[in-house]
């Protein structure tokens, strides 16, 4: 394959990032855009050349080596579905869903058709992350805290719980996933929510979250979740280890050992760029570095969603494996 033909389906802030770096690879033709909103897909199409097409099946037709799914998480579902029937490569901005069953769905679907997928946890492709997953390659976590303290985004589906999964789902997934790849995979999870959404008119998330959670490995930890802050404050990981303590940020690690304190610094937009150019070179057949498949951000998915329904439900969560999840009293997240 010479070029990558790319459909996007969504015109929102994400899929106008990602027709961004996307145009700016010479192996890549972003061949059109469909949106709900008809004018958004033009406005995005008319930026980058592209074709505007009236639906997913119409963009489909057109014959896309690749799509990308950039939609808000209330509207995963279908688009995943006419993809996957078509049997097209397919990247999908996170969260991938705003509940676990329509995730397990697809995730289910991707596996039976063996898709070649990827999805947007960037922060994955920060080498801080390597570096970290190197220096903790053989000392065990004692505990990590993850954070993620913000603001409410400028888009009127956000502060509603059956549209966007809340602050956790939304926002902190990145900091879960990271936990996921450097910790392992949580056993237990404990939240609690403020129960006072933020003021934002129609809002029913809560403005603030904190969870305790425990691991598989022996770790333990913590995550806070806010959104009452007119500007992103933090987000990031603490983690500590035998003789180690670690401070990870997009922006950059820091390192505290016996050798005293280093930095090294990130670029948040390298990784932005990183991840797409990973998964063009997977669909074109020259590369092999897609880092977090669909079945890999089912995990994510599977975590946050149980820090959510702990909040929800002020009882404790327990996945015993990655295949299951259960609220302790017996009321079923998923069997």
């Amino acid at each position: 394959m010479r070029v990558c033909r790319v459909g996007l389906v969504g015109a929102g802030g994400v899929a106008q990032r990602h027709a961004r770096v996307l145009s700016g690879f010479d192996d890549v033709e972003l061949l059109g855009v469909t949106d709900v909103v008809p004018d958004a897909a033009a406005e995005l199409a008319g930026a980058h050349g592209a074709r505007v097409f009236s639906d997913v099946e119409e963009l489909l037709a057109a014959g896309p080596d690749a799509v990308y799914v950039c939609v808000p998480p209330f509207a995963h579902g279908p688009a995943e579905e006419a993809v996957i029937a078509a049997g097209v490569p397919m990247f999908v901005e996170k969260p991938v869903a705003v509940d676990l069953a329509t995730a397990e769905r697809i995730a289910d679907l991707v596996a039976r058709r063996g898709l070649l997928t990827g999805v947007g946890h960037h922060w994955r492709y920060l080498p801080v992350v390597e570096r970290a997953r190197d220096l903790l390659a053989d000392r065990p976590v004692r505990m990590v805290s993850g954070a993620w303290l913000d603001k409410v985004p400028p888009v009127a589906w956000w502060a509603r719980r059956d549209r966007s999964g809340g602050p956790v789902v939304e926002q902190a997934a990145h900091v879960l996933d990271l936990v996921r790849l450097l910790v392992g995979e949580a056993t237990e999870v404990t939240a609690y929510g403020n129960g006072t959404p933020p003021p934002v008119q129609g809002a029913d998330i809560d403005s603030v979250t904190t969870a305790a959670l425990r691991f598989a490995g022996g770790a333990v930890g913590t995550l806070s979740a806010a959104c009452v802050l007119g500007w992103k404050h933090r987000a990031g990981l603490e983690i500590l280890a035998d003789g180690l303590a670690l401070s990870l940020t997009e922006d950059g690690l820091v390192v505290r050992d016996a050798d005293g304190e280093r930095r090294f610094d990130a670029d948040p937009d390298a990784a932005r760029v990183a991840v797409d150019r990973a998964f063009v070179d997977a669909v074109r057949g020259v590369g092999d570095d897609v880092r977090v498949p669909y079945a890999e951000a089912l995990g994510t998915q599977r975590l946050a969603l149980a820090v959510a329904d702990s909040a929800r439900t002020g009882r404790t969560v327990r996945l015993g494996s990655p295949d299951a999840a259960s609220v302790v009293t017996g009321v079923t997240v998923d069997a």
